[in-house]
């Protein structure tokens, strides 16, 4: 059983997982202002909360879209565990068929989701992880990465609008009964939950027309929940892909 740690701009998703099954998923808040040892801390605590012992681990594996966060969260496992951890970055395979511009600058959480739904899916297929941004992820029938499209997250969105004018309440996710609001509140849930559905939908579509294929569409991130469920596509939701597609890449440089 390894660790595996997925740091996003939001939230950093952490558990422990092997090739048999995940033991746990538990999602804190990202803080640059912690230090190693409060993340220590607060890694095992979530490890006593589930009878897991941190020396029962034999390594650990995680990705990072927060430079600032890499080495310290490194840094406060190594603290814990006592075992080396790998960090998704330059020099480690991956397995991935990578066709963008740049394949240095695909981030490495969508790497990890990409990894494992290649794995885990039918191919072609289409990835889409809604966390701070909605980011969607193309892979065609072959496993090749051959791109995608990034949108404003439905929070991000959302704190935008009410911060941008003065009569406009912030809102929970929790959709309205019916699309046309009768009250504020209730159109701008309208807005932000079916408004985004509508853009995952329309994306789709288009994505769709692109590939001139059916595709599997998989969801994943702390915001799928709330929008995948009013999409009129059939979309699968895994709360575990990135752990997973950790997992898998751990295990190819390791050599198990």
């Amino acid at each position: 059983m390894i660790i595996a740690i997925d740091i996003g701009n939001s939230s950093i998703t952490i558990g422990c997982i092997d090739a048999c099954r995940t033991y746990f998923v538990e999602h804190i808040s990202t803080s640059q202002s912690k230090t190693d040892l409060e993340y220590a801390i607060t890694i095992k605590n979530i490890l006593e909360l589930y009878n897991i012992p941190a020396e029962s681990l034999e390594g650990g594996i995680l990705s990072s879209v927060v430079p600032p966060l890499t080495g310290l969260m490194r840094k406060s496992v190594e603290k814990l565990t006592h075992k080396s951890v790998m960090v998704v970055g330059p020099g480690v395979k991956t397995g991935l068929n990578i066709k963008i511009d740049n394949p240095a600058q695909l981030g490495s959480d969508l790497v990890v989701d990409a990894v494992a739904a290649v794995k885990e899916y039918p191919l072609p297929l289409i990835i889409i992880d809604m966390g701070t941004a909605t980011a969607f992820s193309v892979i065609d029938q072959n496993g090749v990465y051959l791109g995608g499209a990034i949108a404003p997250g439905i929070r991000i969105s959302v704190d935008s609008l009410t911060s941008s004018t003065s009569q406009l309440p912030r809102i929970s996710l929790d959709p309205p009964k019916y699309v046309i609001g009768k009250n504020t509140v209730d159109c701008m849930k309208s807005g932000a939950v079916f408004g985004s559905a509508a853009m995952v939908d329309g994306m789709l579509e288009r994505m769709e027309e692109t590939l001139q294929a059916k595709p599997s569409v998989v969801a994943t991130g702390g915001l799928a929940p709330f929008i995948i469920p009013h999409c009129r596509h059939n979309i699968i939701y895994d709360e575990t892909l990135s752990l997973k597609g950790l997992r898998i890449i751990y295990s190819k440089n390791k050599g198990c």
